[in-house]
Parts: C-alpha cells; structure tokens; sequence
C-alpha cells in the first residue's frame, strides 16, 4: 500500500482535535461518474439485495442500506485503498465496515437537522453499535463515517456542513425518542433554514431543550464528485437545503469501527424512517486485519458471491 495514502503525524492530530478531516479525492471526476453511472443501472434490482424493500413496510431510504452487499462497484469502494488506509489510521490494524447509506437530495429538498450519532439508536431506540464496557444505557464513542460525494456537492444543493470540534461532548441523548412523522417532511424551518431529519425532529433528543446548535461555528463541506470527508459520527454534523432547480446532490456514506465492538448486538432487526428490515442477511466486512468479536457475522463474499476485493490504488 502506497505512503502516499495514509495520513500524516499532523492530519492525524487535527482529526482527533476537530473531528474530520478532507475533502480527500478518492475518484477522479470521471471515475466517479462511470462508478455511480454503473451503481444507478443496478439499484433497482433488488433480487439480491440484504433488505427487501415492500414485505416489511420498509422505506426507500432504509432498504438501500448496505447495497455494498449486492453492488460490485461498492463493495469495491468500502475495500478502496484510498479509504481503508487512513481509516485504519485512525482506527487501528483491524477495521470492519459494518452500514453503508445513500443520501440523496433533490431539488426543494430539506436540509437535513443538526445532529450526533453515537450509539445509533436515535430512531430505532436500539443500540446498533456498541463498544466494549458500553451498555445500552450509556453514551458511546459512535463510529467513523465516510461520506463520498457521488456527485458534486454544493451549498446550493445540499452539502453537508460540520461544527468543528464539537465530537467530545454529546448535545442529544438517543435513549429518548423521537416520533416519526411523514407529514413534517420538507415542512420546517429551524435558525433560518429548512431543516428536518428523514421524518423525526432531532430537536427531540436534544439533552437541554432550550440549547440550540450554534450556526456561527458552521462550516460548509463543498465537495468535487469522488471526494470524501471522513468524521466521527459524534461531531455535529448536518445539511443544506437543495435550492437549485434541477441539480441532485447524491452522497455515500460507508460507516467503519474496530472489529472488536459489537454491532447490531441483542437485535434481529432495524426498525427506523418508517422501515423494518431483517437482518438475517447482514454481515460486516473486514476491510483491514481480522475480525476480533467473534459475535459479529463476517462476509467473505458478497451475496453474489464475489469476494471483498480492494480496488487497485
């Protein structure tokens, strides 16, 4: 694996210091548009995918979680050495990708809430990751998300924005709940903007119900299509509304943590955005060393059972 790929002394400590770190250029432009030109063509069928997207009420969103599991082109991109290598920077020597997400944003969209992910169980009120000595009673330590831009992302359309720094100190509890509510879709306006998170109010969860997320410390991360951020899931993070007239914004986001934590621990499924998936498919993949919490389930292959197989650098 080149050097050239893996983090420096210096971005590692402003990583740990202010939560991110890019954009980072994973694909050229016209790499990444012959990688997401292949990925539309195959997301419609459905026929090996983990989730089924009707039997269990299960939102579009929810469905095409993990469709690295059925995808060649990404299964690929959670193996990219171009990822995989700062990422085991910051992790460690063994790392598992456990969830990947599509984010779309189409024009008139929303942006999306302010909000931190630590043990996942915002919507579904079930821990999905867990670290060892955490229960589900407790603040965890989230995981680390990497969100490829598969177009470009731009304030008018909807990147994301970030508060640097804010990754030590949790501002929401997920243990409370929130309700879903389709209705409130693209329906409020929050510190001047559009806001709403996939038919909740993050605002719910917040710990100090009169606090409200300081828009001054925001910071907007425009991305080229093929560029990625990577953060911890625990910095506060959120999105801008799309205002264009025609452009679509179209993120990927794949989701890493050491091998050694437990995912998905006490649970068979994922209730969440409407949804209800099983998960008697689901697998996570090791992307880099060894699997090292013998109650996870570990894919080899894909379920069209082609191997994890990184792209060439």
């Amino acid at each position: 694996m080149s050097n050239n790929i893996n983090l420096s002394e210096e971005q590692i400590a402003s990583f740990h210091k202010n939560g991110y770190i890019g954009p980072i250029t994973i694909y050229s432009p016209e790499e990444m548009a012959e990688i997401w030109s292949a990925v539309r063509r195959q997301l419609p069928d459905r026929s090996n995918a983990a989730y089924p997207s009707d039997s269990y009420g299960a939102a579009t969103n929810i469905s095409n979680y993990d469709r690295h599991l059925d995808i060649n082109k990404l299964s690929q991109h959670v193996t990219n050495p171009k990822i995989v290598a700062p990422v085991s920077d910051i992790l460690g020597d063994d790392v598992l990708c456990w969830r990947t997400e599509f984010f779309p944003k189409y024009p008139g969209d929303e942006g999306t809430d302010w909000h931190q992910a630590d043990t996942f169980a915002n919507a579904s009120g079930k821990p999905q990751i867990l670290w060892p000595g955490e229960t589900e009673d407790q603040f965890g330590k989230g995981t680390l998300t990497v969100w490829t831009a598969f177009t470009d992302s731009t304030i008018e359309n909807g990147c994301l924005e970030i508060m640097p720094g804010t990754h030590h100190k949790m501002n929401y509890d997920e243990k409370k709940s929130m309700q879903y509510q389709s209705d409130i879709i693209n329906n409020i306006e929050k510190e001047g903007k559009s806001r709403g998170f996939f038919g909740y109010d993050y605002r719910d969860l917040q710990i100090d119900p009169d606090w409200h997320p300081d828009e001054k410390q925001a910071v907007p991360l425009e991305m080229k299509a093929g560029q990625c951020v990577i953060f911890w899931s625990t910095l506060m993070h959120a999105s801008y509304p799309n205002i264009s007239d025609k452009v679509y914004r179209m993120g990927f986001a794949t989701r890493y943590a050491p091998s050694f934590v437990d995912i998905y621990p006490n649970t068979d499924h994922v209730h969440e955005y409407g949804g209800n998936i099983p998960l008697d498919k689901f697998c996570c993949v090791i992307v880099a060393g060894q699997s090292r919490n013998a109650n996870n389930r570990i894919a080899t292959h894909n379920l069209l059972g082609n191997p994890f197989t990184p792209l060439s650098v």
